[in-house]
């Protein structure tokens, strides 16, 4: 078994059967073309000035009006008093305040910060995201008939 290891061209498992080096010369076919290097698209002249995009280059077509009426669109609704008499927004607000009041400790996973923060900031993205497809779908008439 040690003259096993020893060898290098000994595989291990057909019997002791040794296997030939390979031949390295390339496999030459008259059926195939002769070998052409191939072009890599992250390299094309002129592609995008030179850089490789999946997207157009200006894909989130960034505006700030639905910025402004996304938040202001958010900020209505949640600063209704709903919830036990208090707003959305107030209780976020209250519950950032209570968390900075003994600050070099960090909110408690049972804090009702955590809550608020999540409920808030995700109603905001909701309604971020409904403002770009809205504004952006009138714009570009893709409502239109």
């Amino acid at each position: 078994m040690a003259t096993a290891f020893a060898t290098p061209t000994t595989v291990i498992g057909l019997g002791g059967s040794s296997v030939s080096r390979i031949n390295t010369k390339a496999f030459s076919s008259s059926f195939l073309k002769p070998t052409l290097r191939a072009k890599n698209p992250l390299r094309v002249a002129g592609a995008s000035g030179g850089r490789f995009t999946c997207f157009e280059r200006n894909w989130l077509r960034r505006d700030l009006n639905v910025v402004g009426f996304g938040l202001i669109g958010w900020l209505a609704p949640s600063s209704i008093p709903a919830i036990n008499g208090k707003s959305l927004t107030g209780l976020f607000f209250e519950s950032i305040g209570n968390e900075l009041a003994h600050f070099p400790t960090p909110p408690a996973l049972t804090s009702q910060f955590w809550l608020w923060l999540v409920t808030w900031h995700l109603g905001l993205f909701i309604c971020l995201t409904f403002g770009q497809i809205g504004f952006k779908g009138r714009t570009e008439d893709y409502f239109e008939r």
